[in-house]
């Protein structure tokens, strides 16, 4: 009998390598999830800021086949209540032909290991938009749960 064994998936941290396949994903995900045309160097020139600066947060990236094919960057929030950091899961994507083979979940494993691993931080967290089931479901399959906090924001000029 031949068994054919699925495709490793490797996480590591992202370096500046990765910034145009991150910046590309991000474009991607923006259009698929939101219809939003992104200005693509505008989104590449803040992939790399992130890279340049670790207090912006720092990216994910996973590997299959021998491909770069899922992302997601990590953001700090400083909380006082808990003398914590909390970090936002921000800029996920998998690329289409990835997806349903755990690209996602090897993330987010990564994710909470070095959360632990860290000390500081007090909690994981992400927003969604709220037509995206399909993520939704991804995320309470992973046991995260909605926090009960609504996200409001005010946008200001583009600089």
């Amino acid at each position: 009998m031949n068994e054919t064994r699925p495709a490793e998936i490797i996480v590591r941290k992202a370096d500046t390598a990765h910034v145009e396949a991150i910046a590309a994903f991000n474009v991607a995900m923006a259009k698929e999830t939101e219809e939003r045309e992104l200005d693509a160097e505008r989104v590449r020139r803040g992939v790399a800021a992130v890279m340049a600066n670790r207090q912006l947060g720092f990216y994910l990236v996973a590997e299959r086949e021998g491909e770069v094919c899922g992302c997601l960057m990590i953001t700090n929030e400083w909380s006082d209540w808990r003398n914590g950091q909390f970090w936002w899961i921000q800029s996920v994507y998998v690329t289409p032909r990835h997806r349903g083979f755990g690209v996602y979940r090897k993330l987010y494993q990564e994710v909470m290991r070095r959360a632990l691993d860290d000390g500081s931080v007090c909690g994981v967290r992400l927003y969604v938009e709220r037509a995206n089931t399909v993520a939704q479901q991804v995320y309470r399959k992973l046991g995260m749960h909605e926090s009960g906090y609504l996200v409001y924001e005010s946008p200001l000029p583009a600089q």
